[in-house]
């Protein structure tokens, strides 16, 4: 299995507590990002909640051959905890897992976390301000929840007739089967997305037959990855500048694919040209190489980078199939041309739940209002973080709070700083519980959909993950994230409905100044 060694911990022995200031669901980079703000602010009373048995999210979760990250490494990483030890520029899985390891432990976060306790639900009750907390373990009422367990959580499975009825192996990229052994068999991959990008290069010199199932082609422009040396590594570790230098240039590279994108519709004619040359150089025959040409602006869908995922295409024991899917059998998938195509094995490439995302199925706000129904006309959120009807309910990486361009732990740490200022506020100002008013998210989504309207990722000529079944794009930030981070930089209250505490105080921190940011 490749995945990095957990420490072994206790934490799944550690007692629920019965009642804390903050919950916090999921312990991947949003979970961690939070802890870490609670912590540096003098916060003490938290609990983490994780379903899983060790900490990590997506990253612990994804383990398919390939796996890695499309962020080069010293930008896909906290700002307040830089890791000079990157052995790539795009790091891989272990790695980026073994990074959230280290960083657990440096501050101290197993003292907070709690495994195997999968929230089951969570209901507001306003007359003691708490939220109440089912786990798999036992409940915790908590002022604040938050939420971090993101977008990328729950696999998602196309709905295909005869799915049931297959009687070989079939599972998931996200929940890869490391005790089945491709080698040598018949495989069919349905969906080519980022995941199936990574893993058909890793698995196609081994199996017998690879069957992709593609039902639209992608932009895949070159992969920069190259090793980091000895001696870059040496620098980074004694000049602590050298590490911030790499990801500003990082992130300053990054944010100009934005103007393309957004801002200069011209310019998205130089990465279309960069994905032609590169499918050419790639692909020689011109028959495969015209299924694997988009018909669709670069950057619609999620612009992927590989060296190898188009080559490997291009190889004897290599088909791709772009007819579409009639039905699955016993033993074969079955193309809209009626083909048969018999396998041994189906590896699910199709994402992730990203526009209905499970916990909203879990949550119950004021009048037991359930999210998934508050939800149902499309997701929306006061600065991607909060929503009406929610009192003290915090969303990491919430609706249109994700990047078609840079690192989303920019966006999560601007909002653990936005986070940190509400807890502050509410315990200065006496407030025991908060929500955003309707009229102002109203009028913030609006701005947020015609700043969207002309974007690369709406007008672009595709249908993507980005856009809900209505067709409005409630998962991305439609500008420079610098922007997102000005717009989080301070809590209003002014634009919540804030009801007075009752009871006895919530306890507080020191609160002193520094946030990481």
């Amino acid at each position: 299995m490749s995945a990095a060694t957990s420490t072994p911990s206790a934490t799944s022995t550690l007692p629920i507590p019965s009642e804390v200031r903050v919950a916090i669901v999921g312990s991947g980079f949003s979970g961690m990002g939070v802890a870490i703000g609670l912590l540096d602010d003098g916060e003490r009373d938290f609990v983490i909640l994780e379903s899983a048995s060790d900490l990590g999210g997506t990253w612990r979760d994804n383990t398919y051959p390939g796996c890695g990250c499309d962020v080069p490494s010293h930008m896909y990483s906290f700002s307040f905890a830089p890791n000079p030890d990157w052995t790539r520029s795009f790091a891989s899985q272990p790695e980026i897992w073994k990074y959230q390891l280290d960083v657990a432990e440096r501050f101290g976060l197993r003292d907070h976390l709690r495994t195997d306790a999968e929230v089951l639900g969570a209901t507001w009750d306003a007359a003691t301000q708490r939220w109440t907390v089912e786990t798999a373990r036992g409940t915790v009422r908590a002022q604040f929840l938050v939420s971090g367990t993101g977008p990328l959580c729950e696999p998602r499975y196309p709905e295909i007739p005869g799915m049931e009825t297959f009687q070989g192996t079939a599972f998931h990229s996200a929940r890869w089967d490391h005790d089945y052994d491709l080698k040598g068999k018949r495989v069919a991959v349905i969906g080519t997305g980022a995941s199936a990008i990574q893993f058909v290069p890793a698995i196609q010199p081994d199996v017998a037959k690879l069957t992709l199932f593609q039902r639209t082609p992608a932009w895949v422009l070159p992969r920069p990855d190259r090793p980091i040396s000895g001696v870059e590594r040496f620098v980074f570790r004694h000049v602590p500048f050298a590490t911030r230098a790499a990801r500003l240039s990082i992130y300053v590279r990054n944010e100009l694919f934005l103007l393309p994108f957004r801002y200069v519709r011209a310019l998205r004619r130089l990465p279309h040209r960069i994905g032609l040359q590169h499918l050419e150089r790639q692909v020689k025959d011109p028959v495969l190489r015209e299924k694997l040409t988009p018909t669709y602006d670069v950057g619609c869908k999620r612009t992927l980078l590989s060296n190898t995922y188009l080559k490997s295409l291009d190889q004897p024991n290599a088909d791709v199939v772009t007819s579409g899917i009639r039905e699955i059998r016993a033993h074969s998938v079955v193309d809209q041309d009626g083909v048969e195509h018999e396998v041994d094995a189906i590896v699910y490439g199709t994402g992730f739940h990203v526009t209905d995302q499970p916990i909203a199925d879990r949550v119950r706000g004021r009048d037991g209002l359930l999210l998934a129904d508050k939800w149902a006309p499309g997701m929306e959120a006061h600065k991607g973080t909060t929503v009406p009807g929610f009192p003290n309910l915090f969303m990491m990486v919430g609706p249109n709070t994700g990047l078609g361009h840079n690192s989303i732990i920019y966006m999560i740490e601007s909002q653990v700083h936005y986070l940190i200022q509400a807890l502050r506020t509410a315990h200065h100002q006496r407030i025991g519980a908060l929500e955003p008013r309707q009229e102002v998210v109203d009028a913030e989504n609006e701005a947020i959909q015609k700043r969207l309207q002309g974007t690369v990722w709406n007008d672009g000529g595709c249908a993507s993950w980005y856009l809900d079944e209505r067709g409005r794009n409630t998962t991305l930030w439609p500008d420079f994230t610098f922007l997102y981070r000005r717009e989080l930089r301070t809590f209003d209250p002014a634009e919540h409905v804030v009801t007075p505490q009752v009871g006895r105080p919530a306890a507080s921190p020191a609160a002193p100044e520094a946030i990481p940011a």
